[in-house]
């Protein structure tokens, strides 16, 4: 396997779709990316967590990142997926309605997130990544899954 080196400048994105718009988190946070499959329900959790799944024996808390993100629900499809991440010790999986690629951005093209993006307040997001003809939305790993905390399996 060949290394892939980039300028200081670049990060590694793998960009996801929500509804109609494009978000990214960090290359580095992802640690796999699976197909739809059974979630237990948890009682008693916030709504924005689906349940827990089932990784190579590790039980996973899962959330539904439209829900935690108060975008608008739909049902999910052949396309919709699940991105584990990993921040820190908290290893979580997101629900998202399709991954599309990965690819690198330029720090300098990232702007600063404004007070609310498409609805989202400014702590779920770490700016706004500019790449030609489209803007992905980046977003704040760390805030969305520090609230996992609490259903932290273990």
């Amino acid at each position: 396997m060949s290394e892939v080196t980039y300028s200081g400048n670049e990060i590694q994105l793998v960009v996801f779709k929500l509804g109609r718009e494009e978000y990214g988190v960090s290359i580095l946070q992802v640690q796999e990316i699976k197909r739809m499959t059974e979630i237990t329900r948890v009682p008693h959790s916030p709504d924005y967590i689906k349940g827990v799944m089932n990784l190579r024996g590790s039980v996973l808390p899962v959330i539904d990142l439209k829900k935690r993100l108060n975008l608008p629900q739909q049902d999910y499809t052949d396309d919709t997926r699940i991105i584990i991440i990993k921040v820190e010790d908290i290893t979580i999986g997101m629900i998202v309605d399709a991954v599309s690629e990965v690819t690198t951005i330029d720090q300098n093209n990232i702007e600063p997130p404004q007070a609310v993006v498409g609805g989202i307040a400014a702590d779920y997001l770490s700016g706004v990544g500019k790449m030609e003809d489209r803007l992905l939305i980046l977003l704040n790993a760390d805030a969305i899954i520090g609230i996992g905390q609490e259903v932290k399996a273990g």
